[in-house]
């Protein structure tokens, strides 16, 4: 019988499955409405664009020849590997379970990206005084806020180890 941790960890595959769900019914839908290069304002911070990334972020390696196709997706394979093993070894930690499960999710939608057109399909772009940010997506902002909340877990466990060396021992 499964350990009641086993069964948890499991859970949280549902968020990674509804992050790359979403992640890929948003970029079908730009693709079907939207031309490669297409810009539309949505606010004055916040434009929907069509555009093909062949390469990671800030499209790096864009211009590889093509071999980063493949290294981007034996680099993701490995990742979602170890992020599964990481999430089955979160235990009762909500927080680092929900961050790892975001990076999962995210990673999933822009790896079947990879695998099925051979690039990955961005469409969100802020921009603010004539600066535009890369466009991006919900695969690239579930990483970036999983990240985020990986490195605030990080932070908070550290904190808390320091509070508990500053407590005086009971007497």
């Amino acid at each position: 019988m499964p350990e009641p941790v086993q069964a948890h960890w499991s859970r949280w595959l549902l968020l990674s499955a509804a992050v790359a769900a979403a992640d890929l019914a948003t970029k079908a839908w730009v693709s079907a409405a939207f031309r490669t290069g297409d810009v539309h304002v949505v606010a004055p911070f916040l434009n929907l664009v069509l555009w093909h990334n062949t390469g990671a972020a800030f499209s790096f390696l864009a211009g590889a020849g093509g071999w980063q196709r493949w290294f981007f997706v034996g680099v993701t394979v490995v990742v979602s590997a170890v992020l599964l093993a990481m999430l089955r070894r979160s235990g009762g930690n909500r927080l680092l379970a929900s961050a790892l499960a975001l990076v999962l999710g995210g990673a999933a939608g822009n790896l079947w990206d990879r695998l099925t057109l051979g690039h990955v399909v961005d469409f969100i772009q802020l921009h603010a005084a004539g600066y535009h940010w890369p466009a991006f997506n919900v695969a690239d902002s579930a990483i970036t806020v999983g990240v985020a909340l990986i490195l605030w877990d990080g932070v908070r466990d550290t904190l808390a180890e320091h509070r508990q060396e500053r407590k005086p021992p009971d007497a």
